[in-house]
């Protein structure tokens, strides 16, 4: 995996935050709703995948953001511009990952018979 491509934990935590700070709790819901019930995501891989966006600049907390009410303490997270960025080129990519792969199976490339 190249140095700047993301990893699918951190596309859906991008994608979550785009629309607003959240807690980690919060990231977590959404994440896991968005799956339509098809995927957990533990709360170790969660705050890992934000403190590497953290540190790469992705995100950053948000102290402004007020808790809801069945919020665990802990910090909010919301994107930054760097965030937002990184998150365009990647859907850009999968956008053109996803083109070739349906161009090859349009023409029936790399099947197996």
């Amino acid at each position: 995996m190249a140095t700047d491509e993301l990893s699918d934990v951190a596309v859906e935590i991008l994608l979550t935050l785009g629309n607003g700070a959240q807690h980690g709790y919060g990231i977590k819901l959404d994440i896991e709703e968005r799956a339509g019930g098809g995927y957990v995501l533990g709360s170790g891989s969660l705050y890992q995948a934000l403190r590497r966006l953290e540190r790469r600049g992705l995100v950053a907390i948000d102290d402004d953001a007020p808790a809801p009410d069945d919020a665990r303490r802990g910090n909010a997270y919301r994107i930054t511009a760097a965030g937002r960025s990184a998150l365009g080129a990647e859907l850009e990519r999968m956008r053109r990952v996803l083109r070739v792969a349906e161009s090859n199976a349009v023409a029936g490339r790399g099947r197996t018979s």
